[in-house]
């Protein structure tokens, strides 16, 4: 994922004003005007780290010299140093959560994502794993950019990515069948069906309706095991890429996973992933 590097300082300088507010008091009542420093990054537990590039960008957009020790998607030590800051110590001191809360929960995302695409990969499984659009309001481009750093797929970014018919287009359009009609007859051909659906029978409908990926939502693996089933015997299994989501954890990934279908999407990667734990703290202060 890119983007330019003006956009991206925007998208984290409004983070960082959201934090400031009208200025850090506490920090302007300790520390003099003239006070230089020099700070380091920790990670206080192993992982994979996530949200260098932006943290970097942060820091260098607000002045501070910064020398990146990680690289995006390298697993990491505890009390390993990932970045060194050196320059006013004011804005470090009110840049310190900003940037923290992007490491943090960007490098859990992509912790998560790994472990997850490990356990897979152990079983010799070539199931990919995805997330999906449930990410903290305002973080959608760093949520989804720490699990492909993690080695996971993104699935839709936006909503005009692609078209995903879900449960509430199918009632209001009347039917699966009458759904993707509707989307057939307007839709750009440069634009991929994926239909959601809740029945065994829609699984059929779908795939001879000629969609590009069925996501079988909250059907446990042996309902899943009896539409590959079906599709098998009716010849369209390998013609539409499958999709479960609904329920999948880390505990039970391998036996979804080990139906057949091509993709797990799981919204925890991103709705409920623990933050990967790090300080900042400063080693050397100095005048300017």
């Amino acid at each position: 994922m890119f983007l330019p590097r003006k956009i991206l300082e925007e998208k984290l300088q409004k983070m960082l004003a959201e934090d400031v507010g009208q200025g850090d008091i506490t920090t302007a009542l300790i520390v003099p005007e003239d006070s230089m420093a020099e700070a380091e990054v920790i990670a206080k537990e192993l992982g994979v780290v996530a949200g260098i590039e932006e943290g970097r960008i942060l820091l260098e957009s607000l002045g501070l010299k910064v020398e990146a020790l990680a690289s995006d998607g390298e697993k990491i030590k505890k009390k390993q140093v990932l970045i060194k800051i050196s320059g006013d110590t004011r804005t470090i001191l009110s840049v310190e959560r900003t940037l923290l809360n992007i490491l943090s929960r960007m490098s859990g995302i992509a912790t998560t994502t790994k472990k997850l695409k490990e356990k897979l990969q152990k079983t010799e499984l070539k199931t990919k794993v995805a997330c999906t659009r449930k990410t903290a309001p305002g973080l959608l481009y760093f949520d989804k950019k720490a699990v492909l750093i993690g080695g996971g797929d993104t699935h839709r970014l936006h909503l005009d990515d692609m078209i995903l018919i879900k449960d509430n287009h199918i009632a209001l359009a009347g039917s699966v069948a009458k759904a993707i009609k509707k989307v057939r007859e307007r839709a750009s051909f440069s634009k991929k069906i994926e239909i959601e659906v809740a029945r065994l029978k829609d699984v059929l409908t779908a795939a001879k309706a000629g969609v590009d990926i069925i996501m079988m939502d909250n059907f446990p693996p042996k309902q899943i095991e009896k539409a590959i089933k079906l599709l098998r015997k009716t010849g369209f299994f390998g013609k539409v890429l499958l999709e479960a989501s609904g329920g999948i954890t880390a505990e039970n990934i391998i036996a979804f996973a080990s139906t057949g279908v091509d993709i797990v999407s799981i919204g925890e990667i991103t709705d409920s992933t623990k933050s990967l734990d790090m300080s900042l703290d400063i080693k050397k202060i100095g005048k300017k």
